[in-house]
């Protein structure tokens, strides 16, 4: 357990590199940090058996309560740990609560698994079911588990009531300006936001 004064530690998240979650987790704590890692229960189909596993809730990350004023090398150094989430050359605290209700959902026992942030406004891409291929952008998303996305057509919109599960939020790649070249990669330890 955390040996450090509790009332100058925060929550953090830490992106860890892919299937080194657990690792990292035990490192950590052996270091005497306090860890959080999320897990929810899926079940895996092999060609020869099914079986139910536990995989990350958030996966790239783990959470990690440290005073950011202490030394950091510590945990960056950690093997599987990349960065820590920062805005700038700043960690981002966690607010004790948000933590606390994932450690709550996680307890509860009810069925949890990982779900794309989307919004009103959002564009998606449906994926699944007889709407497949179509773009359009989400309109209203507390209707428990559907969604309403707007289809644009002949400039006119069709509002459609999909199940949340078909949709997939679309990326697009932030546009450069004519003339300029992209701004240079600068890998440092924190990750920006």
């Amino acid at each position: 357990m955390n040996t450090r004064p509790q009332q100058d530690l925060a929550w953090f998240a830490l992106r860890i590199r892919p299937k080194f979650a657990r690792v990292a987790s035990q490192a950590l704590s052996g270091k005497d940090y306090e860890t959080f890692l999320p897990v929810y229960s899926s079940c895996r189909q092999w060609s020869d058996r099914r079986k139910l596993v536990d995989l990350p809730l958030f996966p790239g990350y783990l959470f990690c309560r440290f005073n950011p004023r202490d030394r950091l090398m510590p945990i960056l150094t950690t093997p599987g740990v990349i960065a820590i989430v920062s805005a700038g050359h700043d960690p981002v605290s966690i607010p004790d609560g948000e933590v606390e209700a994932i450690k709550t959902i996680i307890q509860s026992g009810l069925p949890a698994e990982p779900w794309p942030l989307l919004t009103v406004g959002s564009i998606v891409l449906i994926d699944k079911g007889p709407l497949s291929g179509i773009e359009g952008i989400t309109l209203d998303v507390n209707r428990g588990h559907r969604l309403i996305v707007s289809i644009p057509l002949l400039q006119r919109s069709i509002a459609v009531e999909i199940e949340r599960h078909w949709v997939r939020p679309v990326v697009r790649p932030v546009a450069t300006r004519v003339g300029l070249a992209p701004a240079a990669d600068h890998t440092t330890p924190f990750q920006r936001i």
